[in-house]
């Protein structure tokens, strides 16, 4: 199905799906993002941009960062790349490059790395990061008006309450990492929490329920089977036009 029934999720999905058949998987290009805090008199904000609508993920509004290049790379004494290493150096560059943001590596937390699902046209492999913002002119935005066209500074919730109302659009793992500040009300103890935690591992996989779009990820009891009516656990974002709804057993 491609056409103005269903949800504005559930035609994007459709129309990746019809893709996916005509094309099949492409490969993951290796990515990383950085959440960039800072305090302000409402509570915790994150440094959000928009992207142009016309380059992946355009429109959507996301963190700093983008593609790793071959320049970022790390070796190890073995000459090994170092995975981690040089996706701190990408996130550093992009931000630098994206909204003027200088970004200490040594400061970076990595708490959790994306992978989309397999119908997705263009599949970043991303490596998520958080950080305080830097003080001072360091700390200004300046966004390229090339890849970003606009940028703001949010509160977690009011970003996604924002996208609730149709005025901003997020992809899944930008929602859930907002949803993930939401209980935070500062950079530090937002950033301690961070440190303290294992980070996680997202693979996502699409569902249909009841006229929406289901992503789940591993403990949900419709993840390997694409069916989010199974009874069980869950660990899922609903992707309703009029609100998103996220679920977690036992968390």
């Amino acid at each position: 199905m491609n056409d103005e029934t269903g949800t504005r999720e559930e035609r994007r999905y459709d129309a990746w799906a019809l893709r996916h058949a005509e094309h099949g998987t492409t490969e993951l290009i290796p990515a990383a993002t950085v959440l960039v805090l800072r305090d302000s008199a409402d509570g915790l904000e994150v440094l959000m941009l928009r992207k142009n609508s016309k380059i992946a993920f355009g429109g959507m509004w996301v963190f700093p960062g983008g593609r790793i290049d071959e320049e970022d790379a790390i070796h190890g004494d073995d000459d090994q790349s170092d995975e981690l290493a040089t996706a701190a150096r990408a996130v550093v560059r992009e931000a630098a490059e994206e909204a003027h943001i200088a970004v200490d590596p040594d400061a970076l937390v990595w708490f959790s790395h994306w992978v989309p699902p397999p119908i997705t046209p263009r599949r970043f492999s991303t490596f998520f990061f958080a950080t305080r913002a830097a003080p001072g002119p360091d700390g200004v935005v300046e966004i390229d008006d090339g890849e970003i066209v606009d940028h703001a500074w949010m509160t977690p919730a009011g970003a996604m309450d924002r996208r609730d109302a149709g005025e901003i659009e997020l992809a899944p793992p930008t929602w859930v990492s907002l949803h993930l500040l939401s209980g935070w009300t500062t950079v530090e103890t937002a950033l301690e929490a961070l440190a303290d935690m294992d980070p996680e591992f997202y693979e996502t996989h699409i569902g249909r329920s009841e006229g929406s779009a289901v992503a789940m990820w591993s403990g949900d009891a419709g993840y390997e089977t694409g069916d989010p009516s199974q009874d069980g656990p869950r660990h899922r974002l609903t992707m309703r036009d009029g609100g998103y709804a996220f679920e977690r057993t036992g968390c």
